[in-house]
């Protein structure tokens, strides 16, 4: 059977972060479960944001999930503040409280003051609420051992299980997809829904994100706000790749997705059921995967900001190396002065590390002539045409005897990029300006 699409807002997800403190990836792979659900099915993606909590939450905080939002790509069709619905969920707390649903209960406050608040109570029906998780089935609980539970720390502070079920009612929510710590709150959700009159949305309890000793993802266990990422360089695309498959996976091999494919092919039947490892390594690799896929253009866009010293033409000449070197491009700020410094600035070369092993000085210096002469007449066009020039003088006279001092001439590093990119890196006149300069140094 084809299922069918068209375009519709019957389907209505939310992301409903609280704005104490900055989110991690953990926290945001619900959001982006739920746009990718809610695009498949051409349907309203909701951002809320759960500020209710006024003592922890800050606009610093809230700018922050914006912004993370936006960086990722991720759009809402709408947004909300749940602070400015209080009117409403007072209206719904009355309710509640006139039909004999919930009371007002006088309680000493817990921390010994002797202060008396006027708390407002559930009244638990005490019966068994039974609804299909879209991931785990039919889940089945006997809410007699909740008790009375807590809705209202007063008529005007509602608390987060009767605020979400109004506000979720009101923005036409259908479906709530969030983590499996959430599976305790939903039939106490679904009681206050009935008690208001209000049908329940469906729900999808998402697998935890776990850190690599199989604990929950937080940032105790080093877990970064997305924000963190995209400033060491990480892609939004490949942020995007790699949270999707933690927990979920299209099937076949195949592991490096656009959005536009991602939204495609979700669908809530290949979420794994058990928690999914965050691992840093796999994250490295993908985003490597997608910086491939990036235009010359996007790449050197990207490069630049990490080695604004350099010139352009360096870089364009320099990046399938620095490509092949880094899995981001922050990483570019730790190497680049000890791995590329010396293309932007002369090195100075220690001699005595020039010469090929056993050979004499005098081999050398005919080595590095030979190679001088050759490149005069060289085309520094590609690397492959410099390859070919200097490796027919090195497979008769000897490849280490010949490459080793031509790296150590124009790089003065043991270690370094491969000689022929160096001299398509610094041109004709810079490399023999190098070499020469290292054979004046034996012969003075």
């Amino acid at each position: 059977m084809i299922e069918d699409l068209t375009p519709s807002h019957s389907i209505v997800t939310r992301f409903a972060p609280s704005p104490t403190g900055l989110l991690h990836l953990g926290n945001y792979r619900t959001a982006i479960f739920a746009y990718l659900y809610a695009r498949r099915h051409q349907g309203k993606f909701i951002l809320r944001i759960e500020d209710t909590d006024r003592a922890r939450s800050t606009k610093e905080y809230e700018d922050n999930i914006i912004e993370s939002l936006a960086w990722l790509g991720l759009s809402y069709d709408e947004r909300y503040r749940q602070s400015e619905h209080i009117e409403e969920h007072t209206k719904c707390l009355q309710k509640l409280i006139d039909e004999g649903k919930a009371y007002i209960s006088e309680e000493a406050a817990k921390d010994g003051s002797g202060v008396v608040k006027s708390i407002v109570r559930f009244k638990n029906p005490n019966k068994k609420v039974v609804f299909k998780d879209e991931i785990r089935g039919v889940i089945e609980t006997d809410t007699t051992d909740l008790g009375d539970f807590v809705i209202a720390k007063s008529i005007t502070e509602p608390l987060f299980h009767l605020a979400v079920v109004v506000d979720d009612h009101n923005e036409g929510v259908t479906h709530v997809i969030r983590g499996e710590d959430h599976i305790p709150n939903t039939p106490r959700q679904i009681l206050i829904a009935e008690a208001l009159g209000f049908s329940p949305p469906s729900y999808a309890h998402l697998p935890l994100v776990l850190s690599e000793d199989r604990t929950k993802l937080s940032k105790r266990k080093g877990a970064l706000p997305v924000t963190a990422y995209r400033d060491m360089g990480y892609l939004p695309e490949a942020i995007l790749n790699f949270m999707a498959f933690i927990g979920w996976n299209p099937g076949g091999e195949r592991e490096i997705y656009t959005l536009a494919e991602l939204v495609e092919l979700f669908d809530f039947e290949k979420i794994h059921k058990g928690g999914a490892i965050f691992n840093k390594e796999k994250l490295s690799w993908m985003n490597k995967e997608h910086m491939r896929l990036k235009t010359t253009e996007e790449n050197l866009h990207n490069v630049k900001k990490h080695m604004s010293e350099y010139s352009d033409d360096i870089l364009q000449k320099l990046l399938p190396t620095i490509i092949d070197r880094v899995s981001s491009y922050g990483e570019l700020s730790g190497i680049k002065d000890s791995e590329f410094g010396f293309f932007i600035k002369r090195p100075l070369v220690d001699i005595s590390k020039v010469i090929w092993k056993d050979d004499e000085s005098y081999i050398t210096i005919n080595h590095l002539e030979a190679v001088y002469d050759i490149l005069q007449n060289t085309n520094f066009d590609t690397i492959e045409g410099i390859k070919q020039a200097i490796m027919a003088y090195a497979e008769i006279h000897g490849k280490g005897s010949v490459l080793w001092p031509l790296r150590m001439s124009l790089s003065g590093q043991e270690k370094s990029v491969d000689p022929f990119t160096i001299l398509y890196v610094l041109g004709r006149e810079e490399s023999c300006a190098r070499i020469s300069e290292v054979i004046k140094q034996f012969t003075t």
